[in-house]
């Protein structure tokens, strides 16, 4: 599937959004409409090598997802790689980039790709999926916009057994 790209400006500082967005716990607070089954795969929810696995929830194409940082550039840039579909056979990519604009405000772009080299992957791809995920980052950047710019804390994910402390 080619790379689909949404945008979206926030009233906030780059800093504060690259806070929410860098950390995978965070993400079921404005990715959980389309992205079911969200979980931690490492304690640490954010740097370099953290992983969360969730199942994205197309009509026709539902598929598990596997995420990991693979690149910081704070408070600029952050690039996701991982693999999806039947045996995790298709890798794919997620980056987010972030950008000062006039006053307080940040804008926030994320592009999404997968790179379907079995046949059956790439049919779902022509199928409409680049128009689905096109559909559910808007989605989940406009959700993104209203939990930062509300004022009700982001509850973040946690790892099932580990450590309260």
């Amino acid at each position: 599937m080619r790379p689909v790209s949404a945008s979206i400006s926030i009233d906030a500082p780059r800093e504060r959004v690259f806070e929410v967005i860098a950390d995978l716990a965070n993400r079921p607070a404005f990715c959980d409409h389309f992205a079911k089954g969200f979980h931690l795969q490492r304690l640490e929810s954010t740097g370099i090598g953290a992983s969360a696995r969730f199942r994205a929830e197309a009509s026709r194409f539902p598929i598990w997802m596997e995420t990991v940082i693979t690149e910081i550039d704070a408070p600029h840039r952050l690039v996701e790689r991982g693999q999806g579909g039947r045996a995790d056979r298709m890798p794919l990519g997620t980056a987010w980039e972030l950008v000062e604009a006039p006053g307080q405000m940040t804008k926030v772009t994320v592009t999404f790709w997968t790179e379907a080299e079995n046949h059956v992957d790439a049919a779902r791809g022509r199928l409409g999926a680049g128009r689905w995920y096109r559909k559910q980052w808007k989605q989940a950047l406009k959700r993104l916009r209203d939990t930062i710019e509300g004022d009700e804390p982001i509850v973040p994910l946690q790892v099932a057994g580990a450590s309260r402390i």
